[in-house]
């Protein structure tokens, strides 16, 4: 029996998603690294301390077929998954809600919602059938999921989602050993991150440079809920650059 620990990441290829990635892989964990492309996933690997320990599976976590391969392929592979973290979402362009395109929310709902959904309702059903039967789901939330920026509906309404979605499977989980939490994430410094950096709408209409942190802090977040025994779980972290305007007023 392969008793080596196999972790997937979504949206791999940059940003929060490489940096949980790589600090998985450098933890020893054989690492599934998911996402559209396949040239950045395989950038992602090789930028690893242990590229042999990283396996690239293009995938749009939207897809449900997509979902049935890429879970098809790791089961077959690995006969098994430990961890799953739904980090792959998008956001769109700041507008007020009756200037949101239809076409907008619903590209939001697909990634960030039912690709959530439909990785963890796949990746549940292996891991409870696994022998030894069990795992842990992490999802990304965000600092949306407690406090919206401006002209941000769609996104704010998915990461609001997905604690209701965690908290389920959370529940769902405990007769078959399946321990699920979020990491709420704020102002991380990635591609997306990039205008906090130089100047971004206030709720009050100003514009001001916000705090950023490394992102790589979230990966060392994300090899500590991961490395939990089975019994203890993270529910929810919210991990945040610590002068970001949150806390209060600003």
């Amino acid at each position: 029996m392969n008793t080596e620990r196999v972790a997937m990441v979504t949206g791999a290829g940059t940003g929060i998603g490489r940096a949980a990635a790589t600090a998985l892989v450098e933890a020893g964990w054989n690492v599934v690294f998911v996402g559209r492309r396949a040239e950045k996933l395989a950038e992602s690997i090789s930028l690893t301390g242990a590229p042999e320990r990283g396996f690239a599976i293009p995938a749009d976590v939207s897809d449900p077929n997509d979902v049935d391969r890429l879970f098809a392929s790791v089961e077959e592979r690995f006969g098994r998954l430990d961890l799953l973290f739904n980090n792959a979402g998008l956001g769109a362009p700041a507008r007020p809600i009756d200037e949101i395109p239809v076409e907008n929310w619903l590209q939001v709902l697909g990634v960030n919602l039912s690709g959530t959904f439909l990785c963890s309702r796949a990746a549940f059903g292996l891991m409870r059938r696994q022998n030894p039967r069990g795992g842990r789901i992490i999802n990304n939330g965000s600092i949306s999921a407690h406090a919206p920026r401006p002209g941000t509906a769609p996104y704010t309404a998915t990461k609001h989602a997905i604690t209701g979605l965690t908290k389920s499977i959370a529940l769902d989980g405990r007769p078959f050993d399946i321990a699920c939490g979020q990491i709420d994430i704020g102002n991380a410094l990635t591609e997306m991150a990039l205008p906090m950096s130089k100047g971004i709408q206030q709720p009050n209409g100003e514009i001001a440079v916000e705090a950023t942190m490394d992102v790589n802090e979230v990966g060392s977040a994300i090899v500590y809920m991961a490395g939990l025994p089975l019994d203890a779980n993270v529910l929810f972290m919210t991990l945040m650059a610590t002068k970001m305007p949150f806390v209060g007023r600003g």
